[in-house]
Order: structure tokens, then C-alpha cells, then sequence
């Protein structure tokens, strides 16, 4: 089977959400059968050949290859609150309360330069919701590295207050230089927020190591976008600190991937970012992945048939073919070099 026989067979997909996540409202991707299951292709529209070739190996892994074992039966997860309005964000948080058990929050920041006072507000809603509910939980917050070292240190202080103490702040800033001018500062205040890396670790080409620890207390780790379930697990062994595991806004068959990498991660910091089920309003199997006294069950999803064919019938014949090419352009631009051998040799038989 080729990579381009691979691609022809794959089936597209649109999901809606529930609210507008990282400026997307519908969520699209192809899904790839194999021998080993089904695998999801689903990089965000703006990333290129190189970025993709990762996201088509994790697929591949899932479609044609082997997860690593499991050392956990079920996996804690945190509830993610988008940029929301303050009574949606109390709502979110009541919502993931009772009906999923969830008591770890990351709240999305710094949508534009002057979101700080709008974040202020956001924060204080989740943690007031939180205390009227009797839980003494966790709030994380995630700026997607839109601070600069100056802005990151002015606002995580006031974020801090405002949640009563941050778990930690995930890539506040998109440079390491920044991050590393970030952590020196810290060492000034009283209690210092732990600071996660996420982009630092998943957009570049070369990884720097020694870098990232001397900036990061927790990685934020992505099975899909870093290649796979064993690169990602690889990786968090070669760094050697504290993971979290995050979702790439995945399908109930995506999100397979990330829970199968936060079952075998030795050192899990905590409840990690794969409770994304609620942020969709359509599904690809029945039921949607969704979390149960804040965890969720390490299994793989099946996709339902008659919903994906509703799903793929929402997408166009040129959106369909552009995935195609998407498929075929992301093995040569270095997929081919990234999946197992096993894998390689299913692809190119």
C-alpha cells in the first residue's frame, strides 16, 4: 500500500464545537484506517509541510503501529476553559464540576495585548465557582506564548493572586530567551509559578534539551503533533521532567493517542489536557469521550460508521483532495523518516 493509495482511502471529516477554541468553530481532518486501528490526520490549516510530517506519523502509529504499554488503567484530566465570557466561564466550570467530576481548570489568557483585565475577571470567576463549590482545586493557565518577558511577568503575578495560587503558567513566552529571562525574575518572588513549555517543545525542528530544562518545571507533551505515542514518550524520557499530556483538539478516535500516552507515562505531573470530548458539539463515535470523577478510561475509539459518514459528507471534493495531497506532501517531507520501521514498510510495500 503506498502513501498515496493511503491517502485516497483516508475518510475526511467536519466536526462543529461547542464555542469558537484557537479561532477554529469547525474542526476538520481525515481519519486513517489500518491494521492496528484507526488513526486521525488533523494539523490546523495554517501549518506547514514539515509541521504536518509529525501529525502524519502520529497517525500512522495509531493506523498501522504499536502503543507502548500502559501503566495505568485510567488517566486524571483537567477541564479547559476557552475564551469565554464570565458567566460562560462559571457555567463551564459548573458544568465540568458536576457532570464530569473535574477539578483542575487551564483557562486560556492573553487572546490579544489588552485581554489582562478581561483574564483578571475570568480567573476570579473560575476560582469563586470552585470555593461556593466546596473544591479546593487547581487552576493552570495557558498564554500560547503571547507575553513578552515583561508582559509575562507583570501578569502572572496578578494572575496568580487572582486564582489563589496558580498550578502553573504554560508557555507564557514563545522564545526560550524570554522564558529564561521569565524564570530568572521568579527567582526574586516569594513563590515562583511553575512554568510549562508546550510550542517551545512541538514547533521546532531541533529540540534543545538543555534549553528546555533550564527553563521548564512541567512539559506539556502532544501524541499526534510530536510524531506519536512512542516519540512523545521518547522524548519526555530524554527530558527527564515532570509531563502533561494534551490534546491537539482531537476526535474521540484522536484523543486515543493522548490517552494511550498519559497510560504510560512514568512520571505523569497530573491531571492533563485530553477532557477536550466537552469542547465538541458532533462526535465521530457514540459516546464521545468524556471524563467520569475526572478521569477517563484508557481504551481506543472505534469510529462510528453512519457518523462519519455524516462527517465526510460535510466536507467538499476539494477540500477532500487538498487532504490528500496534504497526506502524500507530509511522508515525503520527513514522515517517512519518523514512523518505526514496521510502519515504513507497510507504507512503502
Amino acid at each position: 500500500m503506498s502513501i498515496a493509495e493511503i491517502a485516497e482511502q483516508s475518510v475526511p471529516f467536519a466536526l462543529n464545537l461547542n464555542a469558537k477554541f484557537r479561532n477554529t468553530v469547525v474542526r476538520t481532518g481525515v481519519l486513517i484506517s489500518g491494521s492496528s486501528g484507526w488513526g486521525e490526520f488533523a494539523p490546523f490549516p495554517e501549518y506547514n509541510d514539515d509541521v504536518c510530517s509529525r501529525w502524519l506519523a502520529g497517525a500512522l502509529e495509531a493506523a498501522f503501529g504499536v502503543f507502548p504499554a500502559k501503566l495505568r488503567n485510567s488517566v486524571p484530566v483537567n477541564s479547559i476553559i476557552p475564551i469565554l465570557s464570565v458567566e460562560q466561564t462559571i457555567l463551564s466550570v459548573e458544568t465540568a464540576i458536576k457532570e464530569y467530576g473535574m477539578t483542575t481548570f487551564k483557562i486560556k489568557v492573553a487572546d490579544h495585548q489588552e485581554s489582562l483585565p478581561n483574564d483578571l475577571e475570568r480567573v476570579q470567576a473560575v476560582r469563586a465557582t470552585l470555593d461556593r463549590s466546596g473544591i479546593d482545586g487547581k487552576i493552570r493557565i495557558d498564554a500560547n506564548g503571547r507575553w513578552t518577558a515583561v508582559q509575562a511577568i507583570a501578569a502572572i503575578q496578578a494572575l496568580d493572586h487572582a486564582a489563589g495560587g496558580l498550578d502553573y503558567v504554560e508557555q507564557p513566552c514563545v522564545t526560550i530567551s524570554e522564558l529564561s529571562e521569565l524564570k530568572s525574575a521568579m527567582q526574586n518572588w516569594e513563590q515562583p509559578v511553575k512554568i510549562a513549555v508546550d510550542e517551545s517543545l512541538r514547533m521546532t525542528d531541533s529540540v534543545d534539551l538543555a534549553a528546555i530544562r533550564s527553563v521548564a518545571d512541567i512539559v506539556v507533551v502532544k501524541a499526534i503533533p510530536l510524531g506519536g505515542v512512542q516519540r512523545a514518550l521518547d522524548l519526555v524520557a530524554e527530558l527527564g521532567l515532570p509531563a502533561v499530556v494534551s490534546g491537539s483538539l482531537d476526535s474521540s478516535v484522536g484523543l486515543s493517542s493522548g490517552i494511550a500516552l498519559a497510560s504510560s507515562i512514568p512520571q505523569l505531573y497530573g491531571a492533563c489536557g485530553i477532557g477536550t470530548g466537552t469542547l465538541f458539539a458532533q462526535d465521530l463515535v457514540t459516546p464521545t469521550t468524556l471524563p467520569t470523577n475526572g478521569e477517563l478510561p484508557v481504551r481506543r475509539a472505534t469510529p462510528d460508521a453512519h457518523l462519519l459518514a455524516s462527517a465526510a459528507a460535510n466536507v467538499d471534493v476539494s477540500d477532500r483532495l487538498w487532504w490528500q495531497q496534504r497526506i502524500v506532501r507530509a511522508w515525503q517531507s520527513g514522515a517517512k523518516d519518523l514512523v518505526s520501521p514496521a510502519v515504513r514498510e507497510v507504507v512503502e510495500q
